[in-house]
């Protein structure tokens, strides 16, 4: 079994490239696949669910080929978020297997959930999802309780390799790095210019003096974002700082909890718009206990502003899904499906609404 692992990983290694390309033409294709035929939704998402098993896998084992050789060094500093997570990784073994534990049951939750509309009742099927979410919950508690810091999605670090330079022959290097000293040997003379006797004579452009400076700072625009700032040469434990004050830990306990209790109202199939206003209020005071991160504590920032975006899935939820976003939806869904082009976009929105309004991770918490 060993052995065959071990071969598979050098094949990986080798057609990085070619497996990266293959995995992202496959993701596309389950954005296709509802509504062409019988349980196409539920094909969809089982590949969708294996290529990101297979995908976190992959992940896990370029950072180690690139971790395991000392002699090469990135070329552009590591992303703030994965130098984060993956100091925790590699520093805290029950941060690193609560944290893939997490994102499997999130890559397979849907998938689950389809199987338990299929085969079981409509309140064993909600029993699951709810057990789905107490598991993540405590998932979520048992990172909260690791770092003592406010919780990142995906607490897990992403590819940060660039999977196209990386040549067959460099199984033991990464794709994105570069050697540490450089080569000793001059460069060669070509040998179209060995044989060169006639000198070169003084071009015009030599005597012309230079033209005047100009305002143009698109070259201090393109190199800005990519100059160190104290974050890149911060300690990575340090670039979220730990939760201080009781307030910080109880906006963080509430964000935590707040999928588990609009599961918990739902379950009990009374009182479904109040679950959703409820949520929404426990969300909005999260929000407003929470802390304000310094300017310089830029993981955190992009973390909160990712929470932010989030509110605009409850335009996809309960009453106000279906008394005001789907009918809009369906309007311009009808509007477009006469117009040459565009035509097909109607067909695939239409395919979309009967599985949001049927399953419960196709929007959730």
């Amino acid at each position: 079994m060993s052995s065959a692992l071990a071969q598979y990983d050098n094949f990986v290694v080798k057609n990085v490239s070619t497996i990266s390309t293959l995995e992202s033409s496959l993701r596309s294709m389950t954005w296709f696949l509802p509504g062409r035929f019988k349980d196409a939704d539920l094909v969809s998402e089982t590949l969708s669910a294996i290529l990101n098993i297979i995908s976190l896998y992959h992940d896990a084992l370029l950072a180690r080929v690139v971790k395991s050789d000392p002699h090469w060094k990135p070329i552009l500093p590591t992303p703030l978020h994965t130098k984060y997570t993956r100091t925790w990784s590699d520093k805290d073994v029950l941060y690193k297997w609560a944290a893939r534990a997490l994102e499997v049951t999130r890559f397979t939750q849907l998938l689950l959930e389809m199987v338990m509309r299929r085969k079981l009742s409509s309140r064993a099927k909600w029993r699951g999802i709810f057990l789905l979410e107490t598991v993540k919950a405590i998932l979520r508690f048992i990172l909260l309780r690791s770092t003592h810091r406010p919780l990142l999605s995906p607490p897990i670090p992403e590819r940060d390799i660039d999977p196209a330079s990386l040549t067959p022959s460099s199984i033991h290097s990464s794709p994105t790095l570069a050697p540490t000293t450089p080569s000793s040997s001059p460069p060669q003379t070509p040998d179209h210019l060995k044989n060169n006797r006639i000198p070169l004579q003084p071009s015009a452009l030599m005597f012309t003096p230079p033209p005047p400076p100009r305002a143009d700072t698109s070259v201090e625009d393109y190199l800005l974002p990519k100059a160190l700032t104290t974050a890149s040469v911060r300690p990575s434990l340090q670039l979220v700082k730990p939760l201080s004050s009781l307030q910080d830990w109880v906006a963080e306990v509430i964000y935590i909890i707040r999928p588990l209790v609009y599961v918990t109202m739902l379950t009990t199939g009374k009182h479904k718009d109040r679950a959703l206003v409820t949520t929404f209020a426990l969300e909005l005071l999260s929000r407003n206990l929470r802390r304000v991160p310094s300017p310089s504590s830029a993981v955190e920032r992009d973390e909160y502003a990712r929470r932010d975006r989030d509110l605009v899935w409850y335009l996809v939820r309960g009453f106000i899904w279906d008394s005001y976003t789907r009918p809009r939806i369906e309007s311009i869904a009808e509007s477009v499906a006469t117009k040459p082009m565009i035509g097909a976009l109607s067909m695939i929105i239409r395919d979309w609404i009967p599985l949001v309004d049927d399953y419960y991770y196709y929007t959730a918490l």
